[in-house]
């Protein structure tokens, strides 16, 4: 029986360096990108994620085992939504939240013992992470979404029609989201812009000279 207890003890032991070491390699690439959920967060969800797989298995029924990877993937829907935010028309995070997701299955596949299972799936995602971002780079055209405001003087609002149509000289396609006059009865005009990273530079500089828009914050 104690021979029998010290295998149990040095498979955990196994488990718990390999999910160090998988949260490391999927980690590594979130905090080079100084990302929010970086090597430390990644590791610690991989390691904790391996935990409970261990103590699941080691204590419960079979069936109870599967119920604390459920709520294990529950818990980590909640962790993964906190790195998700959006900033004007653009969400921000996601890729971070799936690598969080990620790292939890390939922790729970290492802590249940399913080393070759966890093992393939670390390959395969750092391999999508790598080598889509380079593709996209080549075969993705390097756009962007941007929020535009614009305020025209009192004076100025009857030409507000033509600006927006000279804006659409240097972007791919726009959406006035929201027009509306403010106190100093100033119009302010919300365009969602869809630009040519190469077009920013001269969509700012017809912003800067143009003598019909007051401010413009893009």
């Amino acid at each position: 029986m104690e021979e029998l207890n010290q295998h149990f003890q040095q498979t955990d032991i196994w488990k718990a360096a390999t999910s160090i070491v998988a949260g490391v390699i999927l980690g590594y690439e979130r905090e080079s990108k100084d990302k929010s959920a970086g090597l430390k967060t990644i590791t610690i969800i991989t390691v904790g994620s391996a935990l409970f797989a261990i103590l699941s298995q080691n204590y419960s029924g079979k069936g109870d085992s599967f119920s604390i990877a459920a709520g294990i993937i529950s818990g980590i829907g909640f962790l993964g939504a906190g790195v998700i935010f959006k900033e004007g028309f653009t969400i921000h995070g996601l890729t971070t939240a799936g690598i969080i997701w990620v790292s939890a299955a390939i922790g729970m596949a290492i802590g249940f013992g399913e080393f070759y299972i966890g093992g393939i799936f670390l390959i395969t995602t750092v391999i999508i992470v790598h080598v889509t971002r380079l593709v996209g780079n080549l075969v993705i055209p390097n756009n962007s979404t941007k929020a535009l405001r614009i305020t025209l003087n009192a004076e100025k609002a009857e030409k507000r029609f033509d600006i927006i149509d000279r804006i659409k000289k240097y972007t791919i396609y726009q959406n006035v989201v929201k027009t509306e006059r403010n106190d100093n009865n100033e119009l302010i005009i919300d365009i969602e812009v869809h630009v040519r990273q190469k077009d920013i530079r001269t969509l700012e500089e017809f912003l800067f000279k143009s003598n019909d828009i007051h401010t413009y914050v893009i």
